[in-house]
């Protein structure tokens, strides 16, 4: 998958809305209204209106937001405190006291030892709310010496892990061209050190460049949008381990204000769909120690190397986690990110706050009665930014969703935004039926001139048996329901969709790419078209009425 774009065009991306918000339906005061949706910790806006239509009739406008926080506890040495009860925790936003709806203790979703997680598919059937490690090897901002060292320390690391790892574990690495996941999640150590030892690393040469600054910065953000949209279907937390400097320098001061106001709208989204995916962010540098000052040509910054106005450190404290830089024991710094990942506690709280205004930064605050003791969570949440007009946005969505569409097309990395499986007919090897699951689709209200409907995107594309791009062929999915539903209230129904692949002999394998136009979610299905597909698996796959 190649990242390589126009320098204009990336930073264009980084003004537009790194979050999509799902707008909560319109219920009847006749009716129940839908249960709040606490799915994750995105907040939309609360409150309850209600208006009267000509007929008498008054419908109930009703949102809510649910604020999940995971927090990790330590003690002045930097022990891990795993013995605290829900009455030991105090939160405020925004200085506001908050109720705990909510609270699992330390480490309360950890995989059973019975398991074996493998893949994406494995985790979100066996393990949905186990918390999970992603590695991330940042191949296109960081020096190729620091980036040997790197894998050095993480394979040292790993060689003194047991043969089964604690947490699911997937390894991803980026440069400006290439996005590559090395491993799916995996509890098999030896096969994250395998993927490694065959990794092969392009020496970056521009980031000796200062006309590539656009491209590296710009990546970082796509990187971590392109990752938070692949893992949200999964409900559970979340480490990411950046190892790699993330940001070049990039002074504020030499650029146009809009600018400006573009990386600092991008910085804002970014830390949003981290939240919203669940993702706490630590970054680790593996420079080390270092004696030349100028290693970086002129993105040295010895005292703090995430510097420069907008320092890639700020999105792991944002978010809960830590940068950990200055050291050269790199292993270690992996083995207190991955520490961290398994004694989260987590709480939910509902904000007294129904302010909308997106400008407003909610500063969130955890303490604990236990002196001593220090509780770390991600500082705050902005609302979505989408509808606010001050925002200098010349990217259209619809640019965005392409972009989006792309990345997951052209990738080998599990969506699980939404479920999809796929039927193969034995008869017909070039025909397939694509299963979304009831619980992933949004149905709309019927209307006096439109029935319920849902509209997806589908993209299918085909590669040859080196992976190679073959074709590319996109649809928009309106689908309706049948006449036998409600006009409105509550629908948990799945589509199936009928599609026939064109024969191309040179075809090895074929990606469906589905998303979710009201909620923006994405999912993904790789079907290895050289061998026969299995039975499609009841307990992955429950049924669904196929719609027409």
């Amino acid at each position: 998958m190649t990242n390589v774009l126009p320098a204009a065009v990336l930073l264009s991306f980084l003004i537009a809305p790194l979050g999509l918000a799902q707008q909560a339906a319109p219920t009847t005061a006749a009716q129940n209204p839908p249960q709040a949706q606490s799915t994750f910790q995105q907040p939309a806006q609360s409150g309850t209106e209600a208006t009267r239509d000509d007929n008498g009739t008054y419908t109930i406008t009703r949102t809510a937001r649910i604020v999940i926080l995971d927090m990790v506890v330590t003690d002045r040495k930097g022990n891990i405190i795993t013995d605290l009860k829900r009455d030991d925790f105090h939160v405020t936003e925004s200085g506001e006291p908050q109720t705990v709806l909510n609270f699992d203790p330390a480490g309360a979703h950890t995989t059973t030892p019975g398991l074996n997680i493998n893949s994406t598919t494995e985790l979100d059937a066996l393990a949905p709310n186990a918390p999970v490690d992603i590695i991330l090897l940042d191949e296109f901002n960081t020096r190729f010496e620091d980036m040997a060292f790197a894998r050095y320390s993480l394979k040292k690391f790993l060689e003194r892990q047991p043969g089964k790892l604690t947490t699911p574990t997937m390894l991803i690495a980026v440069d400006l061209q290439h996005f590559t996941v090395l491993h799916d999640y995996t509890q098999n150590k030896d096969e994250i050190i395998s993927a490694l030892n065959h990794h092969f690393a392009a020496y970056p040469w521009q980031v000796h460049q200062h006309a590539w600054l656009a491209e590296r910065y710009a990546t970082a953000f796509i990187t971590l949008r392109r990752v938070a949209q692949a893992v949200i279907g999964h409900p559970g937390h979340k480490s990411m381990i950046w190892i790699g400097r993330g940001f070049p320098n990039l002074n504020m001061a030499n650029y146009p204000l809009d600018t400006a106001q573009r990386v600092d709208n991008a910085v804002q989204n970014c830390v949003n769909v981290l939240r919203d995916a669940r993702i706490t962010l630590y970054t680790i540098d593996p420079a080390g120690l270092k004696f030349d000052q100028q290693a970086y040509g002129s993105d040295a910054e010895l005292t703090d190397p995430f510097g420069g106005n907008y320092q890639f450190a700020k999105l792991a404290t944002a978010t809960g986690g830590h940068a950990l830089y200055g050291r050269n024991d790199v292993d270690a710094e992996i083995g207190t990110a991955i520490r961290d990942g398994a004694s989260f506690y987590t709480l939910t709280y509902r904000p007294t706050n129904d302010s909308t205004d997106p400008q407003k930064f909610r500063r969130i605050k955890v303490t604990v009665d236990r002196p001593g003791l220090t509780v770390t969570t991600r500082e705050g949440y902005y609302l979505s930014r989408a509808a606010n007009p001050n925002d200098s946005n010349p990217v259209k969505p619809a640019d965005l969703m392409v972009h989006d569409l792309i990345s997951a097309s052209n990738s080998t990395m599990p969506y699980d935004g939404a479920n999809i499986y796929v039927r193969r007919s034995p008869a017909a090897p070039d025909d397939f039926i694509i299963h979304i699951n009831a619980k992933d689709l949004v149905w709309t209200y019927a209307t006096d001139t439109e029935p319920r409907h849902t509209e997806v995107v589908l993209v299918a594309s085909t590669f040859d048996k080196k992976g190679k791009p073959l074709k590319r062929d996109a649809k928009v999915i309106r689908a309706k329901a049948t006449t036998d539903v409600p006009p409105t209230g509550r629908l948990e129904r799945g589509l199936d969709l009928h599609y026939v692949l064109g024969h191309d002999p040179k075809a090895a394998r074929i990606r469906f790419v589905i998303r979710v136009t009201n909620s923006g979610r994405i999912g993904t299905a790789d079907i290895d078209l050289t061998k026969p597909l299995p039975p499609l698996n009841s307990e992955l796959a429950p049924s669904a009425t196929p719609l027409h």
